[in-house]
C-alpha cells in the first residue's frame, strides 16, 4: 500500500473550491504548556544528585553546553536527557494550538478530510478536528520554526481574525461500519483527522454494529504529555463509552513527571495487547519478534485485539506512518483495510 502524503496536497490547495474568503476566528488556545520553571526544577534535583547543581542558575539564561558537559561528566547516561531537556527549554511556546472558526455558510466534509488555510499572504493544508456534525470548524496546529504559515497562526491569529478556507479534500476516511473493531493509530498532530472521525463514529452510533459494540483503540504517540492533542478528551471519552480505548505513549515525559503510562513506539505498544493466538501466523520482522520474547503484560481483563478482524487509520510523519503500514501488515491486518496519511 502506499502511504497518501498530507504535505504534497500544499501545492494544490490553491485549488480547492473556495468555501469562505472571510472566514471568523472564534477560539485560539495553546495546547501545551510552558514548561521551563518544571524543566529548571528536575535539572536541579539532577544537578544535586550527580553534582553539578552549581551549572544551574536559580533564574535567567541556562548555559547547556556548561551543563551538559558537567551532567555527563558525572553520568553519561544523562546525555539524552539534557538534549531533550534543552530542546523543549528552547522551543517557542505556544508550539501547539486549537483554531475554531465559523464560515459564512455551512459547508459540508466527510470525517477524516483537510482544508486549505490562508491567513495573510500564506496558505497551508491542515487536517479537520473536529466532527462533521459540529457548526464551528477546529483545526489542531503544531508549530514548524521555520513553517511558512505556522509560526504566524501559533504567534499572531487571534478572535475576530478573518481567514480564507478553501476544500474540503483527502481520502482518509472511514469505512463502511461493519462488524471490524477500529485501531487509530498516530503522532503528534496526525491525530488530528482521527479525533473527527472518532467523534463522529460515537455520535453517529457507528461503534455498534448489529447491536454488537465494536472495540475502538486510539494508539497517540508524543514526547511530551502536553504534546498530546486533545489528551484530556480522549480520556473522557473512554470515560464514557466502556468500548474506546485510549493509549497514551510518551517518549520523554517520564524523565520530567511521575508519568507511569506507555513509553514505547505506538506499534511496540499495539503489540501489547494484540491477542495471542492471532500471533502465530504474524510475518514479524527481527524487531517485533524481540518484542514479542518479552512482551510486556497488561491488565488481565484487558480487551485484546484480532488484527484480521480491525481495520487500522494511522496519520502522522512520514516515516512513521510507513514503520506503521509494515508492522500492522505483519500483524496481519489486510491490506485493503489499513488507510494511512503522511506528512513532512
Amino acid at each position: 500500500m502506499t502511504v497518501r502524503e498530507h504535505k504534497s496536497q500544499h501545492e494544490h490547495v490553491e485549488s480547492l473550491p473556495l468555501i469562505s474568503k472571510s472566514a471568523t476566528v472564534r477560539n485560539v488556545e495553546a495546547m501545551d504548556h510552558d514548561r521551563r520553571g518544571e524543566i529548571r526544577e528536575k535539572l536541579q534535583e539532577l544537578g544535586s544528585k550527580f553534582g553539578f547543581e552549581e551549572a544551574i542558575p536559580d533564574w535567567g539564561n541556562i548555559n547547556w553546553d556548561r551543563v551538559f558537559e558537567e551532567a555527563t561528566r558525572s553520568n553519561r547516561k544523562l546525555a539524552p536527557q539534557i538534549g531533550a531537556f534543552r530542546d523543549r527549554f528552547e522551543r517557542a511556546y505556544p508550539a501547539l494550538v486549537r483554531i475554531e472558526f465559523e464560515t459564512d455558510k455551512p459547508f459540508d466534509f466527510a470525517a477524516g478530510q483537510y482544508l486549505s488555510i490562508r491567513y495573510g499572504n500564506r496558505t497551508r493544508a491542515y487536517s479537520i478536528a473536529s466532527s462533521p456534525n459540529r457548526e464551528e470548524t477546529e483545526l489542531c496546529i503544531r508549530r514548524v520554526p521555520d513553517g511558512r504559515l505556522s509560526p504566524r497562526l501559533c504567534e499572531e491569529l487571534s478572535v475576530g481574525d478573518r481567514l480564507t478556507i478553501r476544500g474540503p479534500n483527502g481520502h482518509l476516511l472511514l469505512e463502511d461500519t461493519s462488524k471490524r473493531d477500529m485501531a487509530f493509530l498516530a503522532t503528534g498532530t496526525g491525530v488530528a483527522p482521527m479525533k473527527s472521525m472518532i467523534d463522529y463514529t460515537f455520535e453517529r452510533g457507528r461503534d455498534e454494529f448489529r447491536g454488537e459494540k465494536r472495540d475502538v483503540w486510539l494508539f497517540l504517540g508524543a514526547a511530551w504529555e502536553d504534546d498530546l492533542p486533545y489528551h484530556g478528551a480522549f480520556r473522557e471519552l473512554s470515560d464514557v463509552h466502556d468500548n474506546f480505548h485510549y493509549v497514551p505513549c510518551l517518549s520523554r515525559e517520564s524523565w520530567l513527571s511521575k508519568w507511569n503510562g506507555e513509553t514505547e513506539y505506538i506499534q511496540d505498544a499495539l503489540l501489547k495487547y494484540v491477542d495471542e493466538r492471532a500471533l502465530d501466523d504474524a510475518a514479524f520482522g527481527q524487531h517485533m519478534a524481540e518484542m514479542l520474547e518479552d512482551r510486556p503484560t497488561v491488565e488481565a481483563d484487558a480487551p485484546r485485539i484480532d488484527p484480521h478482524e480491525l481495520e487500522v487509520y494511522a496519520c502522522g510523519i512520514n516515516a512513521m506512518v510507513y514503520s506503521l503500514e509494515t508492522a500492522v501488515q505483519r500483524l496481519g491486518v489486510p491490506t485493503r483495510h489499513l488507510h494511512c496519511e503522511g506528512y513532512g
